[in-house]
Order: C-alpha cells, then sequence, then structure tokens
C-alpha cells in the first residue's frame, strides 16, 4: 500500500513537471501578447472615445470570423495530440498536410465574405453614425491578410500537438511586437489615426502567419508533402466529427458576444467604450488560463493516445489546481488595481472610473472563469466538444443574452446590472462543465 502511494506520487510530480514545462511558454504566449495587445489598445486610445469605439465596435464580429479555424484547430489538436502520443508519425503529417489545406481554404473564404461586409457591419453593431465610416475602413483594412491569421491558429495547434509550445510564442511575441512598432509609425509617425492601427494589424498578422507555416513545415513530425495537403475524406470525417461541436460552442459564443455587444452599444459611446476597454483589461486576468488549457489539451490528448490513465487522471486534476489557483490570485490583483489599468487604455476619466468599477464588480468570479476554461480543455483534449457546446449555448443565450435584454431594453439599468448579467453566464457555465 505504502510502496502504491510513493509510486502516485512520483507519478503526479512527473506529471506536474511536464504539465508546468508546456504551460509556461502558453502562460507567456498569451500575457505576453495581451500586454503588447494593451500598448495597442492603448495608443488608439489616446485618439479619443470614438477611435476606441471605432476599432472595438467589430472585435465581437472578428471573433465570430475565427470561429471555423478555431474549431478545425480544436480537432486537429485533439487528433494530433492522439496521434504523437501513440507515435503515429504518418498520421502527424497527413494532419499537418490536411491543416494546410483546410487553413488557407477556410481563411481565403472567411476574408472574401468579411471585405465584402465591412460596410455594414457598423451599421448592424449600432454604432452611432459618426463612427459607421471610420469602423468600416478599420475593419476592411485589418482583414486585408486575414486568411493567413486565420490559418496560423491552425498551424499553431499542429505544432502544439507535438508538445513545442515554445516555437508558437516566439512567433506570437514577435508578432505583437511587429504590430506595436508598425503601430507607433502608422498612427503617430505618419499621422494615419484608425486607418494606421488598420495597416499596422494587417501586416503584422500576415508576417506571423507566414511565419507559423514555415514553422510547422520544419517541425520534423509535421513535414507534410505535396501529397499529404490532398483532402483525405477519412480524416476531413474526423475533423468534422469533433469540430462542428466546437464550432457551434464558438459561434454560440460570438453571436452571443455579438448581440450582447449590440445592447451595450446602444447605452452611449461613453458607456460601450467603458465597457470594451474594461473587457480588454481583464484579459490579462484571465489570459493565463487559456495557457493553460492549451496545454492541458494537448497532455490529454497525449495520454489517450499513450493508452495511460493515470497520467490523464493526473492532468486533470492538476490542471484544474493549478488553474484555480492562479485565478484566485489574479482575482485580487484585478480588484486592487483596476483604475490604474483602466487609465492605461484611455485618458477619458469617466471612461477609467466607469471601466474600473465592472473590473472590481468581475475579479470575484475570476476562479469560475478559470475553473470554465481548465474544464474546456480537458474536454477539447479528449475529443468530447458535444457537452462543452450545451453548456455555452444554454448559458449564453439563456442567461446573459435575456437578462441582459431585461434589464438593458426593459428595465433601463445601468453597465453594473450588464456586468452581473456576464458573471452570472460564467458562474453558470463552470458549474454545467463541472457536473457534465
Amino acid at each position: 500500500m505504502k510502496k502504491t502511494a510513493v509510486i502516485q506520487k512520483e507519478y503526479y510530480k512527473a506529471t506536474l513537471s511536464t504539465l508546468i514545462a508546456l504551460s509556461i511558454p502558453t502562460i507567456l504566449e498569451e500575457v505576453l501578447s495581451t500586454l503588447l495587445q494593451y500598448v495597442d489598445t492603448a495608443m488608439v486610445g489616446q485618439l479619443g472615445e470614438k477611435a476606441t469605439a471605432s476599432v472595438s465596435n467589430t472585435t465581437t464580429i472578428g471573433w465570430l470570423m475565427y470561429a471555423i479555424p478555431a474549431a478545425v484547430s480544436v480537432s486537429l489538436l485533439s487528433l494530433a495530440s492522439k496521434a504523437n502520443g501513440a507515435n503515429d508519425l504518418n498520421k502527424l503529417k497527413k494532419l499537418a498536410g490536411q491543416s494546410i489545406t483546410l487553413g488557407l481554404g477556410i481563411g481565403i473564404i472567411l476574408e472574401a465574405i468579411a471585405l465584402l461586409l465591412s460596410p455594414y457591419i457598423p451599421i448592424w453593431m449600432g454604432v452611432e453614425s459618426d463612427i459607421i465610416k471610420p469602423a468600416s475602413s478599420y475593419f476592411s483594412i485589418s482583414c486585408i491578410t486575414l486568411f493567413l491569421r486565420t490559418s496560423s491558429r491552425i498551424f499553431a495547434a499542429m505544432i502544439r500537438s507535438t508538445k513545442d509550445t515554445k516555437t508558437p510564442m516566439i512567433i506570437s511575441v514577435f508578432e505583437n511586437i511587429l504590430n506595436v512598432a508598425l503601430n507607433a509609425l502608422f498612427i503617430y509617425g505618419l499621422s494615419k489615426g484608425v486607418t494606421g492601427a488598420a495597416i499596422a494589424s494587417a501586416i503584422s498578422y500576415g508576417v506571423g502567419g507566414i511565419a507559423m507555416l514555415i514553422a510547422m513545415l520544419s517541425n520534423k513530425k509535421l513535414r507534410a508533402g505535396l501529397g499529404d495537403m490532398i483532402p483525405d475524406k477519412a480524416i476531413i470525417k474526423e475533423c468534422f466529427t469533433i469540430g462542428l461541436p466546437a464550432l457551434g460552442t464558438t459561434v454560440a459564443s460570438c453571436l452571443g458576444y455579438v448581440v450582447f455587444a449590440g445592447m451595450v452599444s446602444g447605452m452611449g459611446t461613453t458607456i460601450f467604450a467603458a465597457h470594451s476597454i474594461a473587457v480588454s483589461a481583464e484579459e490579462i486576468v484571465y489570459i493565463p488560463g487559456y495557457g493553460l488549457r492549451s496545454a492541458t489539451s494537448t497532455l490529454v490528448g497525449n495520454a489517450i493516445g499513450e493508452k495511460d490513465h493515470k497520467k490523464l487522471k493526473a492532468t486533470e486534476e492538476l490542471s484544474i489546481l493549478i488553474t484555480m489557483m492562479i485565478m484566485i490570485f489574479n482575482g485580487i490583483l484585478l480588484y486592487i488595481f483596476a483604475l490604474p489599468l483602466m487609465n492605461i487604455f484611455t485618458s477619458s476619466s469617466n471612461v477609467a472610473l466607469l471601466g474600473s468599477q465592472m473590473l472590481k464588480l468581475v475579479s470575484f468570479s475570476e476562479p469560475f472563469f478559470g475553473l470554465m476554461i481548465v474544464l474546456e480543455g480537458i474536454s477539447y483534449g479528449m475529443g468530447h466538444t458535444k457537452n462543452v457546446f450545451w453548456c455555452e449555448a444554454f448559458s449564453m443565450w439563456g442567461i446573459r443574452i435575456v437578462s441582459t435584454f431585461v434589464c438593458v431594453k426593459i428595465l433601463g439599468l445601468s453597465l453594473t446590472a450588464v456586468w452581473l448579467c456576464m458573471i452570472a453566464d460564467n458562474v453558470c457555465k463552470a458549474v454545467l462543465l463541472l457536473i457534465a
């Protein structure tokens, strides 16, 4: 009995070591990328509330467009990590080839749709009339390299499936540094304002997409040939089986965010600016959770491929424990530094004060958000995407959207009520995933 306990302890130590080794690069990637995006948001924020609203207004539409490549990346990560765990190199190369075909094909279609709809999206989002033109211009210009940006996410998932989390981190951080540098050039150096921010985004994300493709093909396990890029019915079917519920999850979530943001944007420019900036500011708190989620999905898939149930159980338990500890600590920091954080992004004292109040409110729910994130990662690594879809659809639309509509459109309540609806949604999702 004592010997069994010692072996189990050593097993957990080994799993913890691997989880931390894989998690550190993904967490650093997410945190550094978010910090650099903070700089990006702050640069635009210095141009005024209207500039912030012009850039932020189409953010949720961007999330919606990434739903398909996000679903493909979830399915490929699950399949590739299992193949890597089983040491099936032929399937890994075939999956890498299919990722190129799917990534670029889907990206080109999405880009064409985005460019065609760019004049109408700000109108659908219900922005004020003087913001429609700059918002449309920003969206269309930033989408010029959309096919590379969407593909990059898929290629990064393939690289991570082989337990290489450092390469995507390096590329992502470089991409965001380039974006900040180009922002400085186009926004201030060439005085292009919002248009300059869009040009900087298009160039930096395009470069990042190309770099991620080169990195994937440089990985010995993923060095696909031309024959591997020919559509494979069996693999595509597997991708659809896992990816369709993941796609449904992202679509349900993103459409919810679009409707949610649309209701908030109708509350006025100052309120919407405070809401948008606060949402962006909160990212630094939960981003480490998403970094851990990627590593967890990879290890879960590898454990299944190796048919190692002890490693699977250890990965699940340790990833939940670490994520919860991080989110509790980060929630405390968010509460303490809410106002200074908002002041980084805006020169408007009204926007900063209102946004800081929302951040203090949401700080208490961060542990639930972290639990939701890690449970999603475990499910995705297993390829169990249906449960995540049903939890997301019910909570987003049954809790957040309905309650926000009642609070804003019927009762005419403040932004505080809106954020309470958002918190209720996150708590509900965590509980549903825990019992699913």
